[in-house]
């Protein structure tokens, strides 16, 4: 481990103006043992499989839970934020079916990919003036930033389990840097959500089964990005047309009030992100989809998991002239697919269109969870 040489309070005025410089809107201070309630809180999560398919979350329980665990030479945390607080209710296109809706934080650049490399500039100011050593991290490693957040001051976590900012509400983007310099703390912040549960009633799926506790498997995030299989028929309808995650409990918070829209231009909505068409969406091949997708986060879960998404919305969109391209979609080479189209063009076809195709398409399909997908779409409604 290098030597540290530098004044703590000249290293802090050099960390805030780096920060600036960067970027970043707000960062603060903590330690690595300014989480102890962590651990346990991460162990129900994990222990009420709350966390799904997200193996990773109990793999890395040790080091999730306890910053020295994942690095034992770290003294201190220094949390970063930055803004990225929409011109507009993303709630606004919910209403429009024929549309598709892309969270907020997905409608430009990987967020991972503009913090990473001002992270690491700010890390590398901090050794050529102090020594010693940093590492930085992004959301991807095993690192709470939430609660290290809240230990900051940055904000608190409010009931949605999302950090809350009084400054920003709930549009922030957390990374840290860990560094062997001993630095002053930040005051932490206090929880400020009082009997507001606004964000709690505002869950399509009602995924948090009591206040500050998040069951995933619930979470349309959660089934939109990070669920490989097909989406299960209880939340199919509750999706509306929410293709890349959820906004709902985030655009509920009282606070984003405070909010100001992004001013990193890398960050602000693409125009053809904001609300493109389901009819459009739905032609994506997997060339098309890696070309439009470039440089974006949804490019992360590929483009079978993302039409599977797709016509989901296209089944409640209610806009018949969809089930044009969704036959076409029922000879897709991926499972994920046909049994999304399959559903969607059961609520968009009157139930004798319905019933006709599936009598020509069950005898050719040789996939037994698609064959089950056509049984159980051809049943009565309740």
């Amino acid at each position: 481990m290098r030597t540290l040489t530098s004044d703590p309070a000249k290293l802090r005025a050099l960390i805030d103006a780096e920060a600036v410089r960067a970027g970043f809107d707000l960062v603060a201070i903590t330690s690595p043992h300014s989480i102890p309630k962590a651990p346990e809180r991460l162990a129900q999560f994990v222990a009420d499989r709350f966390h799904g398919s997200m193996g990773w979350m109990e793999e890395t329980f040790e080091r999730r839970a306890k910053p020295s665990v994942l690095w034992p030479d770290v003294r201190s945390i220094i949390v970063l934020a930055m803004n990225y607080g929409p011109d507009h209710d993303p709630r606004d296109l919910l209403s429009l079916r024929d549309r598709a809706a892309i969270s907020v934080y997905a409608r430009n650049r990987d967020y991972h990919d503009v913090m990473k490399g001002r992270l690491k500039e700010i890390a590398g100011k901090i050794v050529a003036r102090a020594g010693g050593d940093v590492k930085v991290f992004v959301d991807t490693a095993p690192v709470m930033e939430k609660p290290l957040a809240q230990a900051a001051g940055l904000g608190w976590q409010g009931k949605h389990t999302n950090l809350v900012s009084r400054s920003h509400g709930s549009w922030l983007f957390l990374g840290s840097i860990f560094t062997t310099a001993e630095l002053e703390p930040d005051t932490p912040e206090v929880d400020r959500c009082g009997s507001c549960r606004a964000c709690l009633d505002a869950c399509p799926t009602n995924a948090f089964p009591s206040p500050y506790r998040l069951d995933a498997r619930r979470c349309i995030s959660y089934l939109t990005i990070e669920n490989k299989g097909p989406i299960s028929q209880e939340f199919r309808a509750a999706i509306g047309n929410r293709i890349y995650g959820c906004d709902d409990c985030l655009a509920a918070c009282p606070w984003n009030k405070f909010a100001q829209t992004a001013s990193e231009a890398k960050l602000a909505a693409r125009e053809d992100l904001r609300e493109p068409k389901l009819e459009d969406l739905l032609q994506l091949d997997d060339a098309g989809f890696r070309s439009f997708f470039s440089g974006s986060p949804v490019k992360r879960i590929g483009r079978d998991r993302f039409i599977r998404n797709v016509a989901i919305a296209a089944g409640n969109s209610g806009e018949a002239a969809l089930s044009v391209s969704l036959r076409g979609l029922l000879q897709d080479p991926s499972v994920l697919v046909r049994g999304a189209a399959i559903w969607a063009l059961s609520r968009l076809l009157p139930q004798a269109e319905f019933a006709a195709l599936a009598q020509m398409a069950l005898p050719e399909e040789k996939d037994s969870d698609i064959c089950a997908e056509w049984q159980q779409a051809l049943e009565p409604n309740p």
